[in-house]
């Protein structure tokens, strides 16, 4: 499950508000759902519960810190960071302004690296690479390639002293290539096409995510609850 965040959106098709998002996290809290990483739930892949989620951010946003991980902590609930390792260069994110004409998401301030540290010693956030740069893969050459894929890995766990081993790719997009270099260096990497898997049958480098927005109410994040444990039961 994919949350973008942020405490004053201007567009909500992106954004969820602060107060929602405690209602959500509440809401599974109080109704017995299990809060995994992603690493955490590959490596129990063969022994969840249909009650089992995992809270994804991606980008390395401020506001993760400051907005999302009070809340986190308040509930006990555990949640997966995508980082981009030059999340401070404005330049990354000049396609997804492209996206969203505000402009908002190049401006807004990224994680720090004491933020970082704070969320991994809370037990609580794994880290997992969201590339170097946050570019389009599939348009780079091998060599350009893992240094997106495999630098960002070995930045991470060398400023971090952490294991890094989720993925997420950039945009959502990806080819034949390019899982073949994540295999190498991962042991999951998440999409953003749209669904669940059975994780037991499903290809661990291309797993979906069911997306919450800012459009969302309490009452469409419950249906989507519900199509989830409707997959897992198939």
């Amino acid at each position: 499950m994919i949350f973008d965040h942020k405490k004053n959106a201007k567009f909500n098709g992106l954004r969820v508000k602060p107060a929602e998002f405690e209602k959500q996290i509440k809401y599974l809290s109080d109704n017995n759902w299990t809060f995994f990483t992603m690493s955490e739930l590959i490596e129990n892949k063969n022994n969840l519960s249909e009650k089992s989620i995992a809270i994804t951010f991606d980008d390395g946003y401020e506001d993760n810190f400051t907005n999302a991980f009070p809340i986190l902590k308040k509930y006990n609930a555990k949640a997966t960071i995508y980082l981009v390792i030059d999340r401070h260069n404005k330049e990354w994110s000049s396609k997804r302004k492209k996206k969203n004409s505000s402009g908002e998401l190049k401006n807004e301030p990224k994680l720090l690296d004491e933020q970082i540290s704070e969320l991994i010693n809370s037990g609580l956030i794994e880290i997992g690479s969201h590339t170097m740069t946050h570019d389009n893969l599939p348009t780079l050459n091998k060599r350009q390639k893992l240094d997106e894929i495999k630098n960002s890995k070995l930045e991470i766990e060398k400023k971090f002293n952490i294991k890094c081993i989720s993925f997420c790719y950039p945009f959502g997009l990806y080819d034949k290539e390019d899982i073949k270099l994540v295999q190498e260096s991962y042991t999951n990497a998440t999409t953003t096409t749209k669904g669940i898997d059975d994780l037991t049958k499903s290809d661990l480098f291309e797993l979906k995510r069911i997306t919450i927005s800012g459009k969302d109410n309490m009452f469409a994040f419950k249906i989507k609850l519900k199509r989830g444990l409707r997959g897992f039961k198939k």
